[in-house]
């Protein structure tokens, strides 16, 4: 009964679970990825030309003046909407990145949509929980409850006011860096959701002493970098003459061409060394048999 119960793909191998969890997890973002380069595809395939450029009127059109401000407002409940319908966030948003990609929907249109998306995704949580027995209702809903309210808190700290909408900013700041270097996005997710976490994790384990200790000044510099930043673009003449300007500090300090030429060069050399074709200095060429 119990091996009937288990029974699976692997159940007749001598693959231990962990195995079998790899192989799984491989195996699923490979064809994760392969649906989404499939989606990109048929949307840039199906989305083009006058159909492209009817969408992007549609989409990206707000209501006439003094109603503007409703667009966004209503942008949110169609992507609450389409999200309870669809019961996933991933889908939704999977589906209007490549939009974006395309130019087809615009970043500020984007926006609204998937902040509405994080709202509909919680009501499968709440339904859940309207499904648990009479013992553990009060708790699965508290915590359903938490999750839609700290969803809707994102919403309102980042979208009444047009000042406080700072994701939109961020995402075409790393958007523009990704665009010029192309390594950059894949060490910002390493950075953001492997070394950072693993990090505050290992400091808070370590104890509070450590985590306030080297979080509380890494935390100052980054707020002290943003309120020099905006400074210098809105009233320099109240800084020091060393910090009106980042060219005063070494190149590599405030600018990723440094660290593009070394990341270049590395990934060169590693080419090289794997292709079996040793670098050849420059000026020279390879001998005809290897033509």
């Amino acid at each position: 009964n119990v091996q009937h119960l288990c029974n699976h793909i692997f159940v007749n191998t001598a693959l231990s679970d962990i195995s079998v969890g790899i192989i799984l997890l491989i195996f699923s973002i490979l064809l994760l990825c392969t649906c989404l380069i499939v989606i990109v595809k048929v949307l840039h395939s199906l989305v083009k030309g006058k159909v492209a450029a009817i969408i992007k009127k549609t989409t990206n059109t707000d209501f006439p003046f003094p109603f503007a401000w409703v667009t966004g407002y209503i942008a949110i409940f169609v992507g609450a909407g389409l999200t309870f319908i669809v019961q996933s966030s991933s889908v939704f948003t999977s589906a209007i990145t490549p939009l974006i990609g395309i130019g087809v929907l615009s970043i500020e249109s984007a926006y609204p949509l998937t902040l509405g998306s994080n709202i509909g995704t919680t009501t499968t949580a709440i339904f859940a929980a309207l499904a648990s027995p009479g013992g553990t209702l009060s708790s699965s809903l508290q915590i359903a409850l938490c999750h839609f309210l700290f969803n809707l808190s994102g919403v309102l700290l980042f979208y009444p006011i047009p000042i406080t909408r700072l994701p939109i900013r961020m995402a075409k700041f790393l958007g523009n860096q990704t665009a010029a270097y192309r390594w950059f996005a894949v060490v910002y997710l390493i950075l953001s959701f492997v070394i950072l976490p693993l990090t505050v994790f290992g400091l808070s384990v370590a104890g509070w002493q450590y985590l306030t200790g080297i979080g509380i000044p890494f935390i100052m510099s980054v707020i002290s970098i943003i309120v020099i930043n905006i400074m210098q673009s809105k009233c320099p003449r109240f800084l020091p003459n060393i910090l009106k300007s980042w060219d005063n500090f070494p190149l590599w300090l405030h600018s990723l061409k440094p660290w593009d030429k070394a990341i270049t060069l590395m990934m060169d050399l590693c080419k090289n060394r794997f292709s079996g074709h040793p670098e050849q200095p420059p000026g020279s060429t390879l001998p005809s048999s290897a033509l």
